[in-house]
């Protein structure tokens, strides 16, 4: 891993011609149309905020938006961006970077809270979070829920990509609940090969993180048009509120 985390240059390069839906139009306004509610009239921090591809529609529809990132290379295409450059950024690592003012809402999306690779460091976001939040505040996680039931006996790996030159999975270590998301491209014949660790989380053990954090569950969702959260959901977009 380098100094940009698991995002540097050659990651950064590429990241937004991802083929997971998460760029498409219809994705992005449904989850901005949730957070400029969740914000109001108040300021917005984004945990983890890339290349913008959140924070510059949310800056469009009139919330102020400001953004931690460790990776040097993600935030210099959100700069290039048109509007990127009026999105204030704090380079450095979201669960103990600390910026000035407060905010209404904070939030990280697309299982951002899983880049950090230890309980301890996730405890620290939540932390992090709630001491930016104003009163009524609210901290919003969207991740995946661990794909364990997919796993047949003796395996641990979930493919969640295969293609004609492009294959990924997932390997999970239940004993450490790490996991690393392991990509293979045929590159003119050549294979490339590229791991991202991650460590799950389950949404109970983000619900105690939250509570020693001071904040309460206020909604879970499995999905941004708020379907109700069930035992086959494959995610969940949670909302904890700081009294």
């Amino acid at each position: 891993m380098s100094d940009d985390g698991f995002f540097d240059e050659e990651v950064a390069a590429t990241y937004d011609e991802a083929t997971s839906g998460m760029h498409d139009e219809s994705v992005i306004n449904e989850v901005v149309d949730v957070l400029a509610g969740l914000a109001g009239d108040g300021r917005a921090l984004e945990f983890g905020i890339g290349t913008g591809r959140i924070a510059l529609p949310l800056a469009r529809r009139g919330v102020e938006v400001h953004g931690i990132d460790i990776s040097k290379p993600m935030v210099a295409r959100l700069r290039a961006k048109p509007g990127g450059a009026d999105i204030g950024v704090t380079l450095g690592d979201f669960a103990t970077t600390r910026v000035s003012g407060t905010f209404t809402l904070t939030y990280l999306v697309f299982n951002t809270i899983e880049n950090l690779t230890t309980q301890d460091a996730q405890v620290a976001c939540f932390a992090n979070a709630a001491a930016h939040l104003e009163p009524g505040g609210r901290f919003v996680i969207e991740v995946g829920v661990p794909a364990l039931r997919l796993l047949p006996p003796g395996q641990r790996a979930v493919p969640f990509d295969v293609g004609e030159k492009a294959w990924a999975y997932d390997l999970y270590d239940c004993a450490t609940q790490s996991m690393t998301s392991n990509y293979v491209d045929d590159i003119d014949g050549k294979a490339r090969f590229r791991s991202i660790a991650f460590r799950y989380v389950w949404p109970a053990e983000l619900d105690l993180m939250a509570r020693i954090a001071g904040l309460t569950l206020e909604e879970r969702w499995q999905d941004w048009d708020g379907t109700p959260f069930t035992h086959e959901s494959t995610r969940h977009v949670s909302i904890w509120r700081k009294p």
